[in-house]
């Protein structure tokens, strides 16, 4: 599917976390327009791009073949949110200590000492529930770098560079446990990135739709159908798009369920 040309978004770098649908879900319901990146990837960098957030993972940053990300394109110049994993990659990469974990922390906890000057607390309340699923804590950060929020057993549970344009979170904001998650995810995507947080689902059908009709033009299209979500979703938008100039021809690979 082609990028929305002209129409702000955030990169989702993925480090293979169970959570990166779900981040890029939550971010397009607050109305920014999204694309998740594998981090073995290059982000795409133009005029559009207004954040990046980098996602948890099951690895280490300790981990000989760890997951990496270059932060210096970005640094002072576009918003960086690191999740978890990506908390900790960051600090790790900026001077800070990350320290393996004697248990890994699963479950709720509550934020304490929230700063009240961050523009990604604003709303976060003393004593919020948030939700933690890691086996390495930040036990130090580089300098230039100020905790905007612990817990009982975490130290450098918010943190950030605000001229550097970096923060990061040790818990899960995308999911639901965490109560003041939403509202985190919306101070980084508007009070930090700048998004106007318009985009809708709805609107991104219709430029779709609009931008195939005018790259196919009267030709036709032979379009092979395999019942999974991609070809036909793709299907759908091209059928709004040109109608009859689609030609289907549907794939019988043998995995459907029985009786399709």
């Amino acid at each position: 599917m082609q990028e929305q040309q002209g129409r702000e978004w955030v990169a989702i770098v993925d480090f293979g976390s169970q959570y990166t649908q779900l981040i890029a879900r939550v971010v397009r319901e607050l109305g920014v327009y999204c694309e998740v990146v594998s981090c073995a990837r290059t982000v795409r960098q133009d005029e559009y791009l207004r954040g990046v957030v980098l996602s948890g993972s099951p690895r280490s940053v300790h981990d000989a073949c760890a997951p990496s990300f270059d932060f210096s394109p970005y640094e002072g110049r576009v918003p960086v949110l690191g999740i978890c994993y990506g908390a900790q990659l960051m600090a790790a990469k900026h001077g800070g200590t990350v320290s393996r974990s004697a248990a890994r922390e699963y479950g709720r906890a509550r934020l304490s000492a929230v700063s009240a000057e961050s523009l990604l607390t604003r709303g976060v309340a003393q004593d919020s529930q948030v939700w933690m699923s890691h086996g390495d804590t930040i036990i130090q950060l580089g300098d230039g770098f100020v905790v905007t929020a612990s817990t009982h057993s975490i130290p450098v549970a918010m943190f950030e560079k605000s001229e550097g344009k970096l923060y990061g979170v040790q818990f899960h904001p995308e999911v639901s446990h965490t109560e003041v998650g939403r509202a985190v995810l919306k101070n980084f995507l508007m009070g930090i990135c700048g998004c106007k947080c318009d985009w809708t689902p709805r609107g991104f059908v219709q430029s779709e739709v609009e931008s195939l009709r005018k790259r196919i033009g009267s030709d036709r299209v032979v379009l092979g159908l395999s019942g999974g979500v991609d070809s036909s979703v793709a299907a759908l938008l091209l059928q709004r798009a040109i109608g009859d100039q689609l030609t289907c021809i549907f794939i019988d690979h043998g995995l459907l369920r029985e009786g399709e």
